[in-house]
């Protein structure tokens, strides 16, 4: 009876408010996970199409060269295979230019030390409990907006350059097709943006 009391007691320490918030949490890294898997994939088949072998993509992306082609097996039956893809910064596609915006907001974050005003944001965009909707992106921008303007010293005139050209895009959207998923793109974007701002591209 003792022992029955006690397990009443410890299942009632826990609120089902207390256990929504961790599972939710649970459920946020699940799926972050599943569409990281998702997007590794078909970065794999993108570098095949650019004429990489298995074995340095095994190497780039820490697998194993049967892991690769295994993978890029599956693609092959896949319908939405990957077309050639354009890689300059300059593409006015939705999900590019919110991965040009993301790559700004990560050098931005960087260079003060996370002391950002969307360093937060950043982070949760990485960890995937941020997603791209239309209300994310403009709280980005927001956010964003306030850090170029309150540490015009620390920053470059290129990160504000680079604010005021993916703004006006997102401002005036144009209705444009481009190949690949939005996850690709705004994963490609994210990166050909931080290499522009670090004088790499």
């Amino acid at each position: 009876m003792a022992a029955e009391e006690d397990t009443h007691q410890n299942a009632g320490a826990l609120t089902e408010g207390q256990a929504e918030r961790m599972l939710a949490g649970m459920n946020e890294v699940i799926r972050a996970g599943e569409e990281m898997r998702k997007l590794r994939a078909e970065m794999i088949q993108l570098f095949a199409g650019f004429g990489w072998t298995q074995d340095k993509i095994a190497e780039l992306a820490d697998m194993s060269q049967p892991a690769v082609s295994k993978q890029m097996a599956k693609s092959r039956t896949d319908e939405r295979l990957l077309p050639p893809m354009d890689l300059h910064l300059d593409q006015r596609d939705l999900p590019w230019l919110e991965g040009r915006l993301w790559g700004l907001a990560e050098e931005v974050s960087e260079t003060l030390d996370d002391g950002a005003h969307c360093a937060r944001y950043v982070h949760a965009l990485v960890r995937g409990r941020k997603r791209f909707t239309p209300q994310n992106v403009d709280e980005l921008r927001r956010l964003l907006e306030e850090d170029l303007r309150q540490h015009q010293v620390q920053l470059p005139g290129s990160h504000r350059h680079a604010y005021d050209e993916i703004s006006r895009r997102l401002d005036i959207p144009e209705n444009v097709t481009a190949p690949g998923s939005a996850s690709v793109r705004r994963a490609l974007a994210r990166e050909i943006q931080r290499d522009w701002l670090r004088g790499d591209a």
